[in-house]
Parts: structure tokens; C-alpha cells; sequence
């Protein structure tokens, strides 16, 4: 149980001796104080709240709210970014108020990526099996030659040696946009960030409408949408129709500035298929297996 702001604002123009239309006011609460006696509501069309007795306020407040100070409540309450220990410390309930405390979004490499966390030098390198997660993530500064790629799906995420061989001109720090609530952080982070980034996803109208509705539209010119060479091989041989048939753009064709994307969108059409990003482990496990190398 706990306090709307607009009703603890109320009741702290009240304590301030203002007298309030009682139409305003309208709650529970507020009539459990005009039947203890602490607010007084007169009038017969117009109705009014004044308040009777500043102390009671105080200490109702304190023993069924355990709201020690009005004013630091609803301060605490307007915050943007607020800790379960600050709402223990104004109302005694951690659960106040709905706050994230597990921020921040997994992170994985197959080359050790240096950068800064908090102002220290920091290596990001996970053992393999393993990813890293950076929690403040606003104080993460990954070195400028390193490029951030985005995986769309967990399994090309966890399997990113297998992709090894996509990457070869650049360095690349592999980002995770699940847990869905998570990709906000990682959005948040790459707009002030100077590094590129590249969307690896899946190879549809879903895919490419990710890209642009999540990202480009906030990145804008520092990012790019992942596209094989031999894309249009794949899409013929290995696409799916459904996720042609059961997907439609919502995204403007028009205005999309990437070249490579429009040449994706022409190939979706001409084999009326979409291709699951996946496919781009099982190829190079192929590869892999064809020249009797270890498969990580």
C-alpha cells in the first residue's frame, strides 16, 4: 500500500495551511483523514480540504506509511533514477516504487577488447562458455578501433567463434540484445559512444525492421546492417518462405540509405523467401569439418 504523488502533493499544500478543492483529492486516503479528524472538507457545491492538525498528518503518516518527511518523499518519488535503499530510507518499502537494479547487457569477444570501466583499464576477454556483463554500463568506454556488433539471436551470441570468419577486417566486441528489457542500456550506450556499430541479425523484413526501427533511427550514420557476400547463395538455398509470407515491413523502403539493405530487400523478393541468421554457425561448422579443423 503506498501514497500516489498527486495525492502527496496535495497533502503537502495542505501542511502548508493552503486550502484545496476537494474534487482534487479524490482517494481512499483522503477520507480516512477527514474521518480521523485531520483534514476537514467543507462546502456544499464547492467542496473544500483544509487541514486540522499538522501533527496528527505527521504522525498518521509515520505509522501507516512510515513517511517520516512529505517533502523528501515526494522528491524521492520524482526522481529518475532512484535505489530500493533511498525508498527504505523515505518510506521504509523497498517496493515503493517499481526500480530496475539489474541494469546492463552481456557482452562477448574471441580477441581480448580493451577499454575503461569507471575510469580504470578494463580487458574484455570471457572464457569460452562464458559471457561478461557490464552493469554501468554508462562508464564503459570500449578503445576506438574496436567496432560493437549486435546479435539478435542468443545462439549466433554464444557461438560466435563459429562465425570467426565474418569478421576478419575489423575488431569486434559482440553485444547482446536479450533479455528484451535490456536493449534500451545497450541503445542508451551506443549514442555516446564513439564506435561503429554493426547489426548482425537475421536476413528478413523482422531483421531489417529491428535494425531500423531500434537502432539506425538513433545511431543514424555510425551504423550499418550486417550483410554476407554470398547472401544471395544463402537466401536461395537455405531461406525460408514463411518468413517471407508471414511478415510484413514496418519500416519506410523509401527512406532507408543503405544500399546493401535495398539490394537485401530486392533478393527477399525475387526468392520470396527470409534466412534465420543461424544458418551462418552450421555453415562454418562445414567449413570447419571440410578442413579437418577443431570446431570450437
Amino acid at each position: 500500500m503506498s501514497i500516489p504523488i498527486h495525492i502527496a502533493q496535495k497533502l503537502l499544500l495542505l501542511s502548508k495551511g493552503e486550502t484545496i478543492p476537494s474534487s482534487s483529492a479524490k482517494h481512499f486516503l483522503i477520507e480516512e483523514l477527514v474521518l480521523e479528524g485531520i483534514l476537514e472538507r467543507n462546502g456544499r457545491i464547492k467542496k473544500t480540504l483544509r487541514l486540522q492538525d499538522n501533527n496528527a498528518l505527521n504522525i498518521y503518516l509515520k505509522n501507516i506509511y512510515s513517511i517520516t518527511n512529505l517533502s523528501d518523499f515526494i522528491d524521492l518519488l520524482q526522481k529518475e533514477n532512484i535505489t530500493r535503499n533511498e525508498l527504505v530510507s523515505v518510506s521504509s518499502d523497498s517496493k515503493l516504487r517499481k526500480v530496475r537494479t539489474f541494469k546492463g547487457f552481456l557482452v562477448n569477444c574471441f580477441n581480448p577488447i580493451q577499454g575503461t570501466l569507471n575510469n580504470k583499464q578494463i580487458i574484455i576477454n570471457p572464457v569460452e562458455g562464458t559471457f561478461q556483463f557490464i552493469y554501468d554500463f554508462e562508464k564503459f568506454i570500449p578503445a576506438p578501433n574496436i567496432t560493437i556488433v549486435g546479435i539478435e539471436n542468443p545462439e549466433n551470441f554464444r557461438h560466435i567463434g563459429r562465425q570467426k570468419y565474418l569478421f576478419k577486417n575489423i575488431n569486434p566486441l559482440f553485444v547482446c540484445r536479450y533479455p528484451q528489457n535490456q536493449s534500451k542500456d545497450l541503445i542508451k550506450w551506443l549514442k555516446v559512444i564513439p564506435n561503429n556499430y554493426l547489426h548482425f541479425g537475421d536476413f528478413d523484413f523482422a531483421g531489417i525492421g529491428i535494425y531500423i526501427n531500434e537502432f539506425n533511427k538513433h545511431l543514424v550514420d555510425k551504423s550499418q546492417f550486417f550483410i554476407p557476400e554470398n547472401i544471395d547463395d544463402l537466401i536461395k538455398q537455405h531461406g525460408n518462405k514463411n518468413r517471407y509470407n508471414d511478415q510484413t515491413t514496418n519500416f519506410n523502403v523509401e527512406a532507408i540509405k543503405e544500399s546493401s539493405i535495398i539490394e537485401l530487400i530486392d533478393i527477399l523478393h525475387k526468392y520470396r523467401k527470409g534466412l534465420d541468421q543461424e544458418i551462418l554457425i552450421s555453415d562454418f561448422k562445414d567449413q570447419k569439418r571440410n578442413n579437418n579443423e577443431e570446431i570450437y
